[in-house]
């Protein structure tokens, strides 16, 4: 009996290919696992289109996985308590669906008894490794099998091979994006954005075209940490995504393009479309400035960036990054709160209000008007003791700037 192996299904290029590869090159049996975490949005085929591609290339069956509110609810959620910005920019678009998918992939490996399953990452990329590292934290058993990193094509060869094989892929030479698309935003490579001086074309850019060049106005309320309105209007957190992103991106919010430090050494131009995602942040980061005491707030600014790492890295499932999850979960029982928020064309957002009824924000302790509640008068010993050890030291060990050179 052949192997059987479950592949991570995009019903893109690369896994079209590698269903049929790995059938020819390794005589295995494979089944495709498509999960949905919301790459449906502006697509322009259906999940019916894409099994049908995948039963194409050979595959024995396609399985269709509907995770979008697991990946809204739980992933999305615990990026937005974290304020997850990798490098400060990236707020993970492709590394959160990565541990979304790795756990279907293990829990089709059992339903179907497979021994193996697979992916098709290249060797330079960040997603192998978020796969494989994923896998072996949930299932150290199964093999992981990578076609992608032994068979040698380019892109164009891979085009050629698909034709071959009678594939339906949709991808042409001149047209050779490589697009990554979920709830939180979408990835865009290849093609003239290899080139870091080279402008990103509009074309595949679809989230951040610019059609309103009118303000956008709204007011997006928090509840312990999670967006749940926009205007006064409850929905569900996928719902509030999908909502954002096409109020927000419809000015051309949301775009970036930058020059990032991949896991494995090198560094990748890579141009994001993540509207929602970057307002949600910026938002929410926002509303701590409000009710986060300040030593809890200094340190979950520098935790921030460890999380953001960890997950980028692809120690999702992994035990520094479950305690991170603690503390993130612990400090947002008071997020709670509203924010308005200004987008204007071409790309720009201003955060313009804010208010909470947790804030910490004293307006009497705040003001330099009548209302000033301020003991002015206590400040005086505060500074004296707060300053003091820096004033022993330059009694008696001499500050070097004290006194300025003689002429």
């Amino acid at each position: 009996m052949a192997k059987r192996v479950v592949l991570a299904y995009s019903g893109g290029l690369d896994t079209s290919v590698a269903v049929r590869w790995m059938i020819e090159e390794w005589g295995v049996e494979v089944v495709c696992v498509l999960v949905n975490v919301g790459q449906d949005a502006d697509s322009s085929e259906s999940f019916d289109d894409i099994k049908a591609r995948a039963l194409a290339a050979g595959a024995l069956d396609c399985v269709l996985v509907d995770a979008r509110a697991e990946m809204a609810e739980e992933f999305c959620a615990s990026a937005i308590f974290a304020n997850a910005r990798y490098e400060g920019k990236y707020p993970l678009v492709s590394a959160l669906s990565r541990p979304v998918i790795v756990r279907h992939l293990v829990d089709q490996a059992r339903k179907f008894n497979a021994t193996a399953v697979a992916h098709g990452c290249t060797g330079k990329g960040n997603d192998q490794v978020r796969f494989e590292v994923g896998t072996h934290a949930l299932a150290p058993d199964l093999e992981v099998l990578a076609p992608a990193r032994n068979w040698g094509l380019t892109r164009a060869d891979s085009i050629d091979y698909a034709d071959k094989w009678n594939i339906p892929i949709m991808a042409t030479k001149d047209k050779i994006y490589s697009i990554d698309e979920n709830l939180w935003g979408r990835a865009v490579e290849c093609g003239a954005m290899e080139d870091p001086w080279a402008a990103p074309p509009e074309e595949p850019m679809t989230l951040t075209r610019v059609r309103n060049s009118e303000p956008v106005e709204l007011t997006i309320s928090f509840s312990e940490g999670l967006p749940v309105a926009i205007d006064g209007v409850d929905m569900a957190l996928a719902d509030l995504i999908k909502v954002l992103n096409d109020r927000a991106g419809s000015t051309g919010f949301g775009r970036l393009d930058m020059v990032e430090n991949r896991r494995v050494g090198i560094k990748s131009r890579e141009v994001y479309e993540c509207p929602a995602a970057l307002a949600i942040i910026g938002a929410h980061a926002d509303l701590e400035d409000l009710v986060l005491e300040r030593d809890v707030h200094h340190e979950k600014a520098r935790l921030e960036t460890r999380w953001a790492e960890l997950v980028y890295d692809g120690f999702w499932f992994s035990p520094l990054k479950e305690a991170l999850d603690a503390f993130m979960a612990d400090t947002q029982r008071h997020v709670t709160g509203d924010v308005r928020v200004l987008f204007q064309a071409p790309g720009m957002m201003r955060i313009t209000g804010r208010r909470s009824p947790k804030a910490l924000y004293d307006h009497g302790l705040a003001t330099y008007d009548a209302e000033d509640t301020f003991q002015h008068a206590d400040s005086e010993g505060y500074v004296k003791i707060y300053g003091l050890g820096v004033k022993t030291w330059a009694a008696r060990q001499g500050a070097k700037n004290a006194t300025p050179p003689s002429s």
